[in-house]
């Protein structure tokens, strides 16, 4: 897909959000618009399967009677095939393009209020057709990943409009709209909607303000983190997100290697957990690849067996937890120690991924600058992490302003159970790698870029970059704050102060001269001078 086909299909799927963008917030609108694209997503999956099953017969899935014997034989069939394969299965009728299209006609008649059947049949049928997505899928090994996963597109929401009639043209107009779209689906080689997914999930995220952090981490952030989690390796046997949001960051990983074995995720707002699965869907990952569980992930642990070789993450910064005294005999807590405070749960997550984090992987996970410094508690199990366990690889501080909804600083914290190199911490200063762009700050490839390579090769590169031996460490009592190990502070050049005066003597010169002139325009104009 060139970069002109990519900007156009943008625009056009940006032109349908903006149907809504005047009813509702931004929460609210990307719920409906990315149902309908899933949906739009999961039906021409099927019916390219379907076709495909019927390749040597004289007909196609859309051609099927429904009603006639054979036609049902021919649907059971295909059905057992696409729920093995697939995990869901819909009838000929149900395709997004026959309700796109029902939809279409209704915006081409003059109806009115009393016209009942005008007024019911798309919100209906929809309603009736995603249930049975839905329920084609119960029982399966499918179940997990569809059940209750459109329960965020409420049809008959007033913010679609006041009445049954204007919500069926609002949802007729997205439906006419998003079917005049080719995602491309028969491109094995690209992935046109699962981009086009991704970026309108970012847009949503831009609008969504301080809210954007519960679901999304942008792109570039996500970038860095999937690079180091798979620094010199081709494939990974599993991935793990303790609090996944939309799953981007897991299908980020994906994207740096040939092949990813298995997805874990944890997440615990609902509708967030809705968008990751239908997110994984959509970018063609199985079903049985993927393993995302809607729960609060230090409280409620779901992946409890779960060793990964590559986890990344994005906390919450600084959350409220419980640390209950009973999770001081919890497996994930208990060799600290201490349990991370009650206000700051930061800790909290880094000692659920360390014991999550298998023996030969790599945790990569983004975090407060606090957790560097901070003492008490965390003082001590920053103190166990290096002295007793030497699992930091690495502290990467980030630019502020880089993220939806906080303006404040962050870094990544970079976890190893077998290190390369044993004896010291990689420090990089890449607070200063940005562009601004509105109100944001963002990492171009090229900050990335000088990002990885020198977390890679361990390059010290003078006031970016410094390994701190660990005798070092312990001397500044086990305090990460970066500007203890690199120097960022630029000298100002040298002040002339011989020709600072020289300048000044000139200006006030001039300043004399002005007013002279000044004072005699003022007496030929028999007016006061201002001096």
């Amino acid at each position: 897909m060139s970069e002109e086909q990519k900007r156009l299909l943008e625009k056009q799927l940006w032109a349908i959000a903006n149907l809504l963008r005047g009813k509702m917030d931004a929460d609210d609108y990307r719920n409906y618009i990315l149902g309908f694209i899933f949906f739009k997503y999961l039906s021409e999956k099927l019916h390219n399967y379907a076709n495909v099953i019927l390749k040597n017969d004289p007909f196609t899935f859309e051609e099927i009677n429904e009603n006639t014997d054979e036609g049902k034989q021919y649907l059971e069939a295909i059905s057992k095939s696409c729920i093995k394969e697939l995990g869901y299965f819909l009838k000929p009728s149900e395709l997004f393009t026959s309700i796109a299209q029902k939809g279409n006609n209704l915006n081409n008649i003059e109806t009115n209020d009393n016209d009942e059947a005008t007024q019911y049949f798309i919100i209906e049928d929809l309603e009736r057709i995603l249930n049975n997505i839905e329920q084609s899928t119960m029982g399966t090994d499918s179940e997990d990943d569809f059940v209750r996963l459109f329960e965020d597109l409420d049809l008959t929401s007033s913010k679609l409009g006041k009445t049954l009639k204007a919500k069926n043209e609002i949802i007729a107009k997205i439906l006419t709209h998003l079917d005049e779209i080719d995602f491309q689906l028969e491109d094995t080689e690209s992935d046109v909607l699962g981009d086009a997914y991704e970026y309108l999930i970012g847009e949503f995220a831009a609008s969504a303000g301080k809210k954007a952090g519960e679901f999304y981490t942008p792109q570039q952030v996500s970038t860095i983190l999937a690079k180091i989690v798979t620094s010199r390796k081709t494939r990974i046997k599993s991935v793990y997100d303790p609090t996944c949001g939309s799953g981007s960051l897991l299908l980020r990983v994906a994207k740096e290697v040939d092949d990813v074995g298995m997805f874990y995720g944890q997440e615990l707002n609902r509708t967030t957990y809705n968008l990751a699965r239908m997110n994984m869907i959509l970018h063609d990952v199985h079903f049985t690849k993927f393993d995302i569980k809607q729960e609060d992930t230090l409280e409620e642990p779901q992946h409890l067996d779960v060793r990964a070789e590559a986890i990344v993450a994005n906390p919450p910064f600084s959350a409220n937890w419980s640390a209950k005294a009973i999770f001081s005999t919890d497996d994930r807590f208990s060799q600290y120690g201490k349990l991370a405070p009650k206000t700051k749960a930061d800790f909290a997550f880094v000692k659920h991924m360390v014991h999550h984090l298998d023996e030969n992987g790599i945790m990569a996970t983004v975090l407060p600058h606090g957790v560097l410094f901070r003492g008490a508690a965390e003082g001590h199990i920053r103190r166990y992490l290096i002295e007793d366990r030497n699992y930091i690889d690495a502290v990467i501080g980030l630019p502020a302003n880089i993220f939806f909804g906080t303006g404040i600083p962050t870094c990544i914290l970079v976890v190893k159970k077998c290190r390369e190199v044993n004896e010291d911490i990689l420090f990089i200063d890449a607070s200063n790698e940005f562009e601004k762009q509105g109100n944001q700050n963002k990492l171009l490839p090229e900050h990335i870029d000088k990002i990885i390579s020198t977390y890679r090769e361990r390059e010290v590169v003078e006031k970016f970059s410094y390994r701190a031996k660990l005798d070092e460490i312990a001397e500044n009592d086990y305090n990460l704050n970066i500007p203890r190990y690199i120097d960022t502070f630029e000298e100002e050049e040298p002040i002339d102060i011989i020709e600072v005066t020289n300048e000044l003597k000139t200006l006030n010169a001039e300043i004399e001269e002005t007013e002279s002139s000044i004072s005699d325009f003022c007496k030929q104009l028999n007016i006061p001078t201002p001096f």
